[in-house]
């Protein structure tokens, strides 16, 4: 039996803090899943009442959704990387959440692949209802550091699809947990971020072509 050592699949502590935060960990041999009991929860499942499998988790997924998630299954199983997607996906209950997946490699004491773990973060009603003290608890930092977090949240709009209150909580949950100063773990991000691989000569030749057309798109009576 292949073991995975404690550091590869440890999840910080307080990573479940939050309701609308929960952990999960796939392996590749045998398309093993865990769920947090978040995680359980968001899908409207009690804690240990069910066995999560792959099956399980597409039967969740949006119909308009689950080809794109089999499909970044499907290559993270091929290419034993990691995985994450901008997707929803449809509780017990018949309600829809908005959801991040965010992941990592998974490795063995060996150093070798085995799977991938990381964080469900369902942005469809916790982050709404503590939008305003996010803002109330952060506002000082953010006034002092404004152009640092505007751009580290427009990295994760970008990247993810979300909403500009949406990044600023996933950046102010990462914060938290990570015990990190907003505008330095911002400010990392950043720095980081530009030692990424540039994107593929289809995606830039697609952006050049919205950059150089954009301004015909825009309505008359669009704000100046």
């Amino acid at each position: 039996m292949q073991r995975t050592s404690r550091a590869a699949t440890e999840f910080p502590p307080g990573a479940d803090e939050y309701s609308n935060v929960g952990t999960f960990r796939f392996w590749f041999v045998g398309q093993r899943w865990e769920w947090s009991d978040e995680v359980a929860r968001m899908h409207g499942y009690e804690p240990g009442s069910v066995r999560p499998t792959t099956e399980l988790m597409l039967s969740h997924k949006h119909p308009d959704d689950r080809a794109h998630v089999q499909d970044i299954l499907d290559r993270a199983l091929h290419s034993r990387g990691s995985f994450s997607s901008r997707h929803r996906f449809v509780d017990t209950g018949g309600a829809m959440h908005d959801a991040i997946v965010v992941a990592d490699r998974m490795t063995d004491e060996t150093g070798a692949v085995v799977g991938t773990a990381g964080y469900y973060i369902d942005l469809t009603d916790t982050f709404e209802e503590t939008r305003q003290e996010i803002l109330d608890e952060t506002l000082p930092d953010l006034f002092e550091s404004r152009a640092v977090i505007e751009q580290a949240k427009g990295v994760l709009m970008a990247i993810y699809r979300v909403s500009a209150e949406q990044a600023f909580a996933v950046l102010r949950w990462r914060s938290q947990e990570t015990n990190t100063k907003l505008r330095a773990l911002a400010k990392q991000l950043l720095d980081e971020v530009r030692t990424l691989p540039p994107p593929s000569a289809n995606v830039q030749s697609e952006f050049d072509h919205l950059l150089l057309t954009v301004h015909d798109r825009i309505r008359p009576d669009s704000d100046t």
